[in-house]
């Protein structure tokens, strides 16, 4: 059975790191581009990073920028987002995707072909 299995969310105080990890059954990841995406309550879900098949190209929304690091591991079929200087409007699901498009199109336009459940990130003192 396909699945995204999304891991590492949590609670953590402003400016602690967590770091989420996306592991894929039933598919291989490095047949796809991988991203990142997150929805707050009363918000439209984001592509918050995106990274190629070959991992040479990635792509950050502006407002994680410097602060956020995604990465793939395809010996293990698992991708990473690395999160430092978490700020309280960082707090939504996360959600792991993969898609067959380049990193701009995957996460500016959400064009994903299979999605995972999600994990929560919460931002608070």
């Amino acid at each position: 059975q396909l699945q995204l299995v999304e891991s590492g969310g949590g609670l953590v105080q402003p400016g602690g790191s967590l770091r989420l990890s996306c592991a894929a059954s039933a598919l291989t990841l490095e047949s796809y581009a991988v991203g990142w995406f997150r929805q707050a309550p009363g918000k439209e879900r984001e592509g918050v990073s995106c990274i190629s098949r070959g991992g040479f190209n990635t792509y950050y929304v502006n407002s994680v920028k410097g602060r956020f690091t995604i990465s793939r591991d395809n010996a293990k079929n698992t991708v990473y987002l690395q999160m430092n200087t978490l700020k309280p409007e960082d707090t939504a699901l996360y959600y792991c995707a993969v898609a067959r498009n380049t990193v701009q199109a995957m996460c500016v336009s959400a064009t994903v072909d299979f999605w995972g459940q999600g994990t929560q990130v919460t931002v608070s003192s």
